[in-house]
């Protein structure tokens, strides 16, 4: 198959070089030329996956045209907030009966839509197909054994996925629970700021074990009022997404908690940073869509009022200990 995949960060360099390997003739639209001169040149990324050996077949280009002239899948992995621009301007060059591949995990501000929603939104006709699961680039890249789920209404378009992508190091799923594989891997991303913000704090492992069990019931007490299957989030988008990106070396979302918790400021924090941590974007997202769906998020709450209200973090954490007590399935 032809596959084009917009946007060469971490996970995008690492889904185009797996394509790749695969066989598929695949180009990566990079925005950085120099991004793009160094996987053409050197098949390595070492902006934004450095380490790492990239498939020798897998072509870039700053050309979105190019990239995308005659993709069957085309995969994107733009950062959440610039996602609906990115696909709005791909638009022109997409194949009428091209499969679009979503792997950026969040919640698009002030719309509250789902990243799929976005692209079904820009993109109408064409399938859409949720890619989400416990998977650090780095070591997809490496080929390392890493296990996803692919999530669509069509199930033609998951089952296309789930081909396309799967590989002896990894291992894809299906699923039509878009609601709930969306969600899992958006909101596991405030969870990981949490933990790491009891990490920093030095309050423990049973601290960490509790915020990563009571942040895996918001998730799932969110997902059911908008429709999702319980289910779901025991699963690998759910908490196999969530236990690694709180605990991982990798997470650059328990990274952020973590030196929030150390004492850091948010922007001094993000200054100077050219990966994105969704799990700052997706705090602001998940706080209106909890709030307009009436649902109670008291961990999304806290690490709110820490990131955007100046509230220091040993204080929310201990905030949420002292909660009225309650029934655990409450």
């Amino acid at each position: 198959m032809k596959c084009a995949v917009i946007g060469a960060g971490a996970w995008g360099t690492a889904l185009a070089s797996l394509l790749a390997r695969n066989g598929h003739a695949t180009t990566i639209w990079c925005l950085e030329p120099d991004v793009a001169e160094a996987i053409n040149h050197s098949s390595t990324n070492p902006r934004f996956l450095a380490g790492a050996a990239l498939a020798p077949t897998l072509r870039a280009t700053t050309d979105k045209a190019a990239a995308l002239d005659g993709a069957d899948v085309v995969l994107f992995a733009a950062p959440s907030h610039v996602l609906r621009d990115v696909v709005s301007h791909a638009r022109a060059w997409i194949a009428p009966s091209a499969t679009a591949v979503v792997a950026t995990k969040g919640i698009e501000r002030h719309s509250s839509s789902l990243m799929t929603e976005v692209v079904a939104q820009e993109l109408v006709g064409h399938p859409v197909v949720a890619l989400s699961g416990p998977s650090f680039a780095l070591e997809v890249a490496s080929q390392q054994p890493t296990a996803v789920v692919a999530a669509s209404e069509q199930a033609s378009a998951a089952a296309l996925v789930q081909q396309t992508f799967s590989a002896g190091y990894f291992r894809v799923y299906s699923t039509d629970d878009v609601i709930g594989v969306e969600l899992g891997g958006a909101l596991k991303n405030v969870m990981a700021v949490a933990a790491g913000m009891s990490d920093g704090l030095g309050l423990g492992f049973n601290a960490r074990a509790a915020l990563i069990t009571r942040g895996l019931a918001e998730m799932m007490r969110l997902g059911v009022a908008m429709g999702a299957h319980p289910q779901t989030f025991a699963g690998l988008a759910g908490m196999g997404d969530l236990v690694l990106t709180c605990t991982g070396s990798l997470s650059r979302n328990r990274q952020v908690g973590l030196e929030i918790g150390k004492g850091a400021t948010l922007p001094e924090v993000l200054s100077g940073r050219e990966t994105v941590a969704e799990g700052v974007i997706t705090t602001e997202s998940a706080k209106e869509l909890a709030e307009a769906r009436g649902v109670e998020m008291p961990i999304v709450n806290a690490v709110h009022r820490v990131l955007f209200e100046h509230q220091p973090a040993r204080q929310a954490l201990v905030a949420l200990m002292s909660r009225e007590l309650r029934g655990e399935r409450d």
